[in-house]
């Protein structure tokens, strides 16, 4: 993962994926790709270890654009696709609002 995209938190010992504003190229390359009330998959070329501790701050496009903010954990590493699952640890209540919304009407809409 290049160093702009993730920072270390000398006070949580937590790596933080910033995913709010990153270059075009750092998109295409890295993104959340799977969400669900208990986690994320984020496709990455340099998936982080299992066990990595993750500050996470990302963006959904739902009505506006949101952000979900939170702790979590990597829990597995993917080769295909590339990438990282991480098990949320604590949300902001926005963010679980929000994920619950989403995860709401994308049923709905199945």
């Amino acid at each position: 993962m290049p160093q702009a995209d993730a920072q270390i938190d000398r006070r949580a010992d937590r790596l933080t994926i910033n995913k709010e504003f990153e270059s075009f190229d750092a998109f295409i390359h890295e993104y959340v790709t799977n969400i669900s009330k208990t986690g994320v998959f984020i496709k990455s070329k340099s998936p982080l270890p299992v066990g990595t501790k993750v500050n996470l701050r990302f963006t959904l496009i739902m009505d506006d654009i949101e952000t979900i903010e939170g702790t979590g954990e990597v829990v597995r590493v993917e080769a295909e696709p590339a990438g990282m699952g991480i098990l949320f640890h604590e949300l902001a209540d926005e963010s679980r609002d929000l994920i619950t919304r989403l995860l709401g009407e994308s049923a709905a809409a199945e």
